[in-house]
């Protein structure tokens, strides 16, 4: 069977006319796009716009980012997770100063070898900021090609995989190639806004439950529309079982301040701050017999505050937080931290959880 005929045109004018209205749609600043695109790793566009925006006031420049103390870059990052995403930002400012004198490189092949950057993003950065026909792929542009090709196998799968990236390289080229029309900011962003249409069909219309085919404008060539494959679609494979962890924060107070870490080097959230804690077995159930136990006798009193729920990558967490007594500071090791003023706990990044515990205090 011959693959369907994809109307390139109509995605365009379906995305001039529907796009929704982000900031980072206002720019062709290759750095803003940049930190956009890195923002919207794994996180939804929702909560990523006033983040993105405090971002651009606070650091607005490729210097001012390369020259930006780390608490600062955690602060303004705080609440995003996946940390190694802003570490990697400030490596790839201090590249281009080294290798391009401060100025965003043009050259894919450039783009791709800064960190943090892979081929996603650099294609993201080349069509959107430069108008480039370099071809991207992520989750929502798999859907929408999976389902208007009717690909059945593991898009996972290197074969697939391949193919899909052959199937966006020949659409953007195709894009590319389009005729003018009469409105000149639309003639020249052909590239930049075929890549971003598919994501935005993908965000908007060909959605993972309940897609909106009906206002689809690729709905007529669709091979999944046509045979009621949409729920079948793109297949991903068995997905790893979770796996559930539970943790204990403790809450240590004494007048107005209270104790408090940051996580050293070398381990996930590194630079963050957090509440003393420790991970414990399931079936466990008294708090402060595991203080106890991992810390010191000086801990008499564990009363529960709240519970934090959240997942990491394949994890399933529960963070347990308790109002601890101690009977004696000076019995308390120094691994769970040091102590810092109540008043001033949001001056500190803290991991998304722990920040969801100190609302609760301040």
């Amino acid at each position: 069977m011959s693959s369907p005929s994809f109307p390139v045109a109509s995605l365009l004018a379906w995305f001039r006319a529907h796009a929704r209205d982000l900031p980072w749609r206002r720019t062709t600043d290759p750095y803003a796009i940049w930190v956009s695109e890195i923002m919207l790793q794994q996180t939804q566009v929702k909560t990523v716009i006033p983040y993105w925006e405090r971002w651009m006031r606070e650091l607005p420049t490729i210097q001012s980012l390369a020259e930006a103390p780390e608490q600062k870059l955690l602060k303004l990052w705080e609440g995003l997770g996946y940390y190694t995403r802003v570490r990697n930002l400030q490596k790839g400012a201090l590249q281009i100063i080294e290798r391009h004198d401060g100025k965003f490189p043009t050259n894919h092949e450039d783009i791709l070898a800064l960190s943090g950057i892979g081929r996603y993003t650099a294609g993201a950065i080349g069509s959107i900021a430069f108008d480039q026909p370099v071809p991207l792929l992520d989750g929502n542009v798999i859907r929408v090609l999976t389902r208007f090709y009717g690909i059945g196998e593991n898009a996972k799968a290197k074969e697939t995989t391949n193919r899909l990236w052959s199937l966006a390289e020949e659409l953007v080229q195709a894009a590319s190639k389009q005729p003018s029309a009469k409105n000149k900011e639309a003639e020249l962003r052909h590239c930049s806004h075929f890549n971003q249409s598919l994501m935005e069909l993908g965000a908007t219309i060909c959605t993972p439950a309940t897609p909106a085919c009906l206002l689809c404008p690729l709905q007529k060539n669709c091979l999944a529309n046509r045979d009621g494959r949409q729920s079948e679609l793109p297949n991903l494979g068995e997905r790893t079982a979770a796996t559930q962890r539970r943790f204990f924060a403790y809450i240590v107070q004494r007048k107005n301040e209270v104790l408090v870490r940051q996580r050293p080097a070398g381990v996930v959230n590194a630079g963050l701050w957090e509440f003393p804690n420790l991970e414990v077995e399931l079936p466990t159930k008294d708090p402060l017999n595991a203080a106890q136990k991992a810390w010191s006798k000086a801990f008499i009193a564990a009363e529960p505050l709240c519970i934090i729920k959240h997942s990491i990558t394949r994890y399933r967490i529960t963070l347990e937080a308790f109002r601890a007594e101690v009977k004696s500071r000076s019995e308390l090791p120094a691994e769970l931290g040091d102590w810092y003023p109540l008043e001033k706990l949001h001056d500190l990044p803290f991991t998304s959880a722990h920040g969801k515990i100190r609302k609760k205090l301040v």
